[in-house]
């Protein structure tokens, strides 16, 4: 089984931080280099496809356009909510949500809750959900391709793979979004799965731990 994750493209909220007081996080366009970005990106992911594939992509805006823009030919699309951005609340106070982010940074953004929003744990919960019922269908469905594509974001791809490996809170929080249009391909061998490319981290993880390719405790 392979899953390629992507990351969406530059949208508008990543080049203006007042997009997000005029327009709901789940309906912000990509901006003209996004749109780029997915385009070029295209080739990469199909080139990574060994034969049919399912794609499940965050009903997001962003995302969803970003993979249109993919073309990447897959057997089944499924927008899944589960896969969307960690939720900030609806249209955001620019004053308050800069408060909130020194407060997450204090608290720590797995646990942390956003008043109007999602923890970090939050997302973890449904990334799991994801998972689990991804994997039940692939057992059940024999039509089902082995080969998933997920169109995401930073840190709903950063949580999936903690779920998968079974990385510790500490090391989750020591990493870095990837970059818009980035690909992680995680390959199951029957026995365990594989990360193709590590995340960037800014700071060791404080309890020691690393990310380990293959160390999967399912």
């Amino acid at each position: 089984m392979r899953i390629i994750l992507l990351r969406h493209a530059e949208s508008l909220g990543n080049i203006d931080e007042l997009a997000y007081t005029r327009t709901p996080d789940h309906a912000l366009p990509l901006t003209v280099r996004g749109e780029t970005q997915a385009r070029a990106t295209g080739q990469v992911v199909r080139d990574l496809l060994p034969g049919p594939a399912a794609a499940y992509v965050s009903p997001y805006v962003r995302a969803q356009r970003t993979f249109a823009l993919l073309d990447v030919p897959a057997e089944r699309v499924v927008p899944e909510p589960r896969l969307r951005e960690q939720d900030w609340g609806n249209l955001q106070d620019p004053v308050e949500q800069e408060r909130e982010k020194q407060r997450r940074n204090d608290f720590g953004h797995f646990f942390y809750r956003l008043p109007h929003g999602e923890s970090g744990a939050d997302v973890d919960d449904r990334v799991a959900s994801f998972l689990n019922e991804l994997e039940t269908r692939i057992a059940k469905d024999p039509t089902h391709p082995d080969t998933v594509v997920v169109v995401s974001h930073g840190l709903t791809m950063r949580l999936l793979c903690r779920r998968l490996f079974v990385w510790s809170i500490d090391l989750f929080e020591s990493l870095s979004n990837p970059g818009h249009c980035a690909i992680r391909v995680l390959d199951h061998d029957g026995t365990r799965w594989r990360l193709n490319e590590p995340f960037a981290q800014w700071r060791d993880s404080p309890d020691g731990t690393k990310q380990l390719n293959g160390t999967d405790s399912r």
